[in-house]
This record gives structure tokens, sequence and C-alpha cells, in this order.
């Protein structure tokens, strides 16, 4: 894909979506770490569901450490792996304390090191709430990047590394969620929207689905 193309797909989509953000409900870098921890394998809407009790009893990490494991599961039962997650961050609530003056840190090998935090986590946090230019290639991204020409590759890691090689950098910042948004709700993963695409002039993808009837 020429560099005119992709700026012209990433000038539409910000005209889209405004000023894009997540979908989950957070209201500090701590609550925004738990959820996106909790959303592995899980929707937005669900996460948010069970935060939104959660995060009134206990949103500091000390405040989830008093609440405890048998707690914590209780109120995210709802969400896929909830065992191995309320284990991953009573764990990570504890070396907040221990080892970041109860913050989220704001570099990458402190995020990784904490548990149930992987790359794509990380990338989260430090795009959401440091605003750094990452990119979380999550399965939206994988799909629109790959059929749109954006970024495209065989692995997470690969279509993330082009994106970051590519994205004009005036767009970088806002990226991951410019593109999670259009793979959500327009470039869906069985039936894509084509008709009511606004990128399809630009995008790679065939064959393009088309009206009905």
């Amino acid at each position: 894909m020429n560099p005119v193309k992709r700026k012209q797909i990433y000038k539409i989509l910000a005209r889209a979506h405004g000023n894009p953000s997540t979908e989950l409900n957070f209201r500090s870098n701590f609550e925004l770490l738990v959820s996106v921890i909790l959303s592995a394998q899980a929707t937005d809407i669900s996460v948010n569901k069970a935060t939104s009790k959660l995060y009134r009893k206990a949103n500091t990490p000390q405040a989830i450490l008093n609440l405890g494991l048998t707690s914590l599961k209780r109120h995210i039962r709802t969400i896929g792996l909830y065992n191995t997650k309320a284990q991953n961050i009573i764990k990570t609530c504890q070396m907040l304390i221990d080892l970041h003056d109860g913050l989220v840190p704001s570099n990458r090998a402190s995020l990784e090191a904490l548990p149930g935090v992987g790359r794509k986590t990380a990338n989260v946090v430090l795009n959401t709430a440091f605003g750094e230019p990452t990119i979380a290639v999550d399965t939206h991204i994988f799909r629109v990047s790959n059929r749109t020409g954006l970024g495209p590759g065989k692995t997470v890691l690969q279509v993330e590394q082009k994106l970051l090689k590519f994205t004009p950098e005036r767009y970088l910042k806002d990226a991951h969620q410019l593109l999670i948004l259009h793979g959500r709700y327009t470039c869906t993963a069985r039936t894509p929207r084509c008709p009511a695409c606004v990128i399809r002039e630009f995008c790679d993808y065939q064959p393009k689905t088309r009206e009905p009837g």
C-alpha cells in the first residue's frame, strides 16, 4: 500500500470517529489496568458490567487486597477465566504496592513484569493511560490490517511492527483505537459491512460484500 492511500485511510477514519477512546469504563490508571487484564478473551461490555460494581467497593491496589481473592472472584465470575485473572490481579496489586508505591508504572518492562500483563495489555495501558504511540494488536486490528493492507502480517508481532513503521506520525497515537472501532463495527469478521465502509475505495480487501438485494 502506498503512503498516499494509507494517509487517506487514517484521515477518513479519524474524521469518522472524532476522538477515539477505549470502550472500557475507567477513572484511573489502576482501573484501566485491571479492566484490560480482565478483557482478555472477554468483551468490553462484560468487563464494564463486572467492574461497575467492583470499583465502587475497591478501586486501588490496597483496596483490592483488602477485598480478598474470594470476594474478588465473586465480582468477576461472569468473565471468562475469572479464577486465573483474579489470582493475577491480587499478585499485581501486591507488586504495585511493593515496587511502585501503588502506582501503575509507565514503562513496558515494569508493566510486562506484572502477572496477567503481556505485550498487548502493556501496549493498551501505555497508549491509553500515558499517550504512548503504541498499537495493541487484537483480533480486530489483526483482521483490519490484513484486509485493508495497512499492515499485513502472519503474526500479531509482524502486524504491530508494520503498523508502527508505516502509520503516518500524526495518526500513530490514535491508530490503535481507530482500527479497533473500525474492526468492531464495520470490518467485522464474518460479514464485513463493505457497502457502509467509509474507506472501501482505498481498501485492498477482495471480494467485498455487496449491498443486500
